[in-house]
């Protein structure tokens, strides 16, 4: 096989099944650190070997079977972990063989466990949600330490010591590979949930860079989402953050514009929303709600996606459906943010006076400092009542908080628009 193609192979297969391949390495050595080792050691012997003999019939039991190779061969060499060697040996038996017949034998539903197990184990609390994304992105979704840093435009090193830094502290404090007791569930998942919301909003709005977005970005935590949803189908959660990210991302084609400028939602081309995704943001909504309860934090922010996704233009859009959401996320949370966005939606649904006092007291308890966006809303909703010299101080110093070029820009051109309407 051309060695470009067979690279080129090896890089497709390692993103589909390298989340796998440590789960299922790391029940084994009970080590995510290690398991991790050995699964690089898998992908460089594809390396070595597909260009030449070509890629197996099933890629993904074939780095199985040789990173379990590599377990028992780094087991065997360290005299330190002799009885962990025939523990090991005892329990996986012939499967470390690599022939035809050993190679198809993974489970499916083990391996299913395995990545869950991982997932939970990546996004533990002990750890910072710095190092829970760095440690997920690295382990679940497969990325280099160059991709995550690039992705999140830090430098490589930085990001190299949080994974490290990670594995030690998993490892200081007895983290080990096991799925979390039922008592602990709750938390384990609430924080991968975190995480994988976390991802996707950096890539949906960048914090900082030249780009508005990182769409990679939320197609690794949309992959997340998705072995996620595959993996817990009765947790309806998890079929809500699945739904407000597949909503979400149905309107990265239409948020720029040809010169990578920003559009915003009233101006965006629905034409260009992806229908597929919309079609499964909806479905997984769907999922969330059969299974019943009150809609949890993500399920409600992917019902007010879903009142968009409905709307057939910007002027139909449901927003006293929409603020009536927003008014049930603000009761859960008590978040200054979710109140900003009720503004919005109130100021929409009622008009911007209603919306502006939300804004004022907002700022009058100094509850986002430092947050951009909101003198930004406030100087949208004192533009739409007329009061321009107001709005373009509100724009200019939305515009002085701003950390992404591309929203600075946005929000400097209507600081600048307003300046031109002042008397």
């Amino acid at each position: 096989m051309d060695e470009r193609r067979a690279h080129a192979a090896v890089e497709a297969v390692w993103r589909i099944e390298s989340g796998r391949l440590v789960a299922g390495l790391a029940r084994l050595v009970r080590d995510v650190g290690l398991a991790e080792e050995l699964a690089q050691d898998a992908l460089v012997r594809a390396l070595e070997v597909w260009p030449r003999a070509g890629v197996p019939e099933n890629p993904g039991a074939w780095l199985m079977a040789t990173g379990k190779h590599a377990a028992l061969d780094r087991l065997r060499r360290d005299r330190t972990l002799e009885r962990k060697e025939e523990q090991l040996v005892n329990e996986a038996g012939a499967r470390f063989a690599l022939s035809a017949a050993e190679v198809a034998v993974a489970r499916e539903e083990d391996l299913g466990d395995d990545l869950l197990t991982l997932v939970l184990t990546c996004c533990h609390p002990v750890l910072s949600p710095a190092a829970r994304t760095a440690l997920t992105l690295r382990a679940v979704a497969g990325l280099t330490t160059e991709e995550i840093a690039r992705a999140f435009l830090l430098p490589v090193p930085t990001v190299a010591q949080r994974i490290v830094r990670a594995r030690r502290t998993l490892k200081e404090e007895g983290v080990g590979f096991t799925a979390p007791a039922p008592d602990e569930l709750a938390e384990r998942l609430d924080s991968a949930l975190e995480i994988v919301y976390l991802v996707f909003n950096e890539g949906y709005t960048a914090t900082t860079g030249e780009d508005w977005m990182r769409p990679a970005l939320c197609s690794d935590a949309l992959r997340l989402g998705r072995v996620l949803a595959s993996l817990l189908p009765q947790e309806p959660e998890v079929h809500g953050l699945v739904a407000l990210m597949e909503l979400q991302a149905a309107r990265i084609g239409a948020r720029t514009d040809t010169h990578g400028a920003p559009v915003l939602l009233d101006d965006q081309d629905r034409a260009r929303w992806d229908r597929l995704l919309l079609g499964r943001g909806l479905a997984a909504l769907k999922r969330a709600e059969a299974l019943g309860g009150a809609l949890g934090l993500y399920a409600l922010q992917a019902a007010i996606a879903a009142c968009h996704a409905r709307a057939p233009s910007a002027a139909a859009t449901d927003w006293p459906q929409i603020a009536l959401l927003y008014s049930a996320l603000a009761e859960r949370t008590g978040s200054p943010v979710v109140e900003l966005n009720r503004a919005v939606a109130v100021g929409r649904a009622e008009g911007p006076a209603p919306g502006l006092a939300i804004v004022e007291r907002l700022l009058g308890e100094d509850a986002l400092p430092g947050y951009h966006l909101l003198p930004a809303v406030h100087g949208d909703l004192l533009e739409r009542l007329g009061r321009d010299e107001y709005a373009r101080a509100a724009f200019t110093r939305a515009a002085s908080l701003a950390t992404n070029a591309r929203e600075r820009e946005l929000l400097a051109a209507r600081a600048a628009g307003a300046d031109r309407r002042v008397p």
